[in-house]
């Protein structure tokens, strides 16, 4: 989705949203570590819990995130995407 701007038939995201997916991961290539991601208030960086405790995420919009796992590589943390999560029924 990132490379292409669409997605698949499998998954459908509304143009804008994904147009914000590709600004989000262009500013976390961006960022020299996953720390430089708490500077961005909207992006609501945030460790999980639970049972999905070891990732971590940002928000897309108030409905999409995008989780990712946190490594350390030569001293420096590295982020690694996972997916994109629906949080529609996050809060039920």
């Amino acid at each position: 989705m990132y490379v292409t701007g669409h997605t698949d038939k499998k998954h459908r995201y509304q143009p804008q949203v994904v147009r914000k997916y590709i600004r989000v991961i262009d500013v976390m290539m961006e960022t020299s570590n996953v720390q430089g991601l708490m500077r961005y208030n909207s992006l609501n960086y945030e460790k999980l819990k639970g049972d999905k405790a070891g990732l971590s995420s940002v928000r897309v919009n108030d409905q999409y995130r995008i989780e990712f796992e946190e490594r350390t590589k030569e001293g420096e943390t590295i982020a690694t995407i996972c997916n994109i999560t629906d949080l529609s029924n996050h809060y039920k």
